[in-house]
């Protein structure tokens, strides 16, 4: 489990983009005058690459890449 536990980093974007899709669909309320679920697009486009980072952080520590 300890090999996989850095490859989880890379489900996150799955889950920030999909799975919470439905809980986040919605017009109102907005976050810096944008609708709730632009805002949470760009925040998902943004935290992608830490999480793709994190799980190539935890491969290069057990010498994997």
């Amino acid at each position: 489990m300890l090999r996989r536990s850095s490859l989880l980093w890379l489900l996150a974007p799955y889950v920030l983009y999909l799975g919470a899709l439905p809980l986040v669909n919605r017009v109102h309320p907005t976050v810096f005058g944008l609708p709730f679920l632009l805002f949470w697009m760009v925040v998902a486009t943004v935290l992608t690459p830490v999480a793709v980072w994190l799980a190539w952080r935890g491969d290069r520590r057990r010498g994997r890449v």
